[in-house]
């Protein structure tokens, strides 16, 4: 026995007067309603070049290459010939992480 029931008036019954299938009735429309919810796809900031890793720390050309030749962020770095393909925020999770590293040292 399949019976439908109007979710709006469930909601304005109180949950001591309801029975056991309006309960699990309205709990399942509640999960259903979660479960077709789409989460929000997170993009991935990717910079290309050594001016893309000044644009990531706000910095010049001449610092983003230091920068790089530090190795600091080697990780976050996709170099394939000439081309470098940086992931913005693994660079800087990797130069957090690095200066945090130094402070403890000194």
């Amino acid at each position: 026995m399949t019976t439908q029931f109007d979710i709006k008036q469930l909601l304005q019954k109180p949950i001591a007067m309801m029975t056991g299938e309006e309960l699990t009735f309205l709990l399942n429309s509640s999960m259903e309603a979660k479960a077709n919810e789409q989460t929000p796809v997170v993009q991935k900031r990717t910079y290309y070049g050594i001016e893309g890793i000044a644009q990531v720390f706000g910095c010049s050309v001449p610092t983003a290459n230091r920068i790089k030749r530090s190795g600091i962020i080697d990780a976050a770095i996709t170099q394939i010939g000439r081309k470098i393909i940086v992931d913005a925020d693994m660079a800087l999770a990797l130069a957090k992480e690095a200066e945090a590293n130094k402070e403890k040292k000194e």
